[in-house]
């Protein structure tokens, strides 16, 4: 066999990050152990803040790894993946998981609204990629399964406000029939 040749692999996103227009993270998800350390993590993602935040492109190479990114007001979103990862699909990926969050926030992407919806934004990651593993690349299934685990919530874990809009849906819709 080739030695050039590199085995196609399934565990295509090696981690998938948000950071602040001051490069500080506001999530962040890694696959592998590339960066096995939240020191690590936090200089990588320094070092790839510096190196894009004033940057018009949209991809680099950084530290052996091909980062896609792009920004909207406040925010940078990225995905990572190894330096002979099809950028392609790591584009795909970043367009499904930025998409999937503007739709969640009612096209109102910046820091404030985003950590008012971080429990969303994370089970949309999770609902994108599983381990490394690319699960869903459409934006809009990804808002759906995001919107069924939200509504699936149990009520021993719901907040007071949550319960009391549950019991007034609940009563307005008996009253309507």
């Amino acid at each position: 066999m080739d030695s050039g040749v590199l085995e196609a692999s399934l565990y295509t996103v090696k981690g998938i990050a948000i950071l602040d227009n001051d490069g500080a993270r506001v999530l962040a998800k890694y696959y592998d152990d590339t960066y096995p350390t939240a020191k690590e993590q936090k200089e990588f993602e320094k070092n790839l803040f510096n190196k894009t935040h004033r940057a018009n492109a949209e991809i680099i190479m950084l530290e052996g790894m091909t980062c896609v990114y792009r920004s909207s007001v406040d925010l940078y979103f990225y995905v990572m993946g190894s330096s002979n990862e099809n950028e392609l699909i790591l584009v795909s990926v970043l367009n499904a998981f930025f998409d999937a969050v503007s739709m969640m926030l009612r096209k109102n992407v910046e820091k404030r609204t985003l950590m008012e919806n971080l429990d969303g934004v994370l089970l949309a990651v999770d609902e994108i990629v599983d381990g490394g593993v690319i699960l869903e690349a459409d934006s809009s299934a990804i808002v759906q399964q995001v919107a069924m685990k939200m509504d699936d919530v149990p009520i021993t874990e719901q907040t007071v406000a949550q319960v009391i809009q549950t019991a007034k849906d609940q009563l307005k819709w008996s009253l309507l029939k």
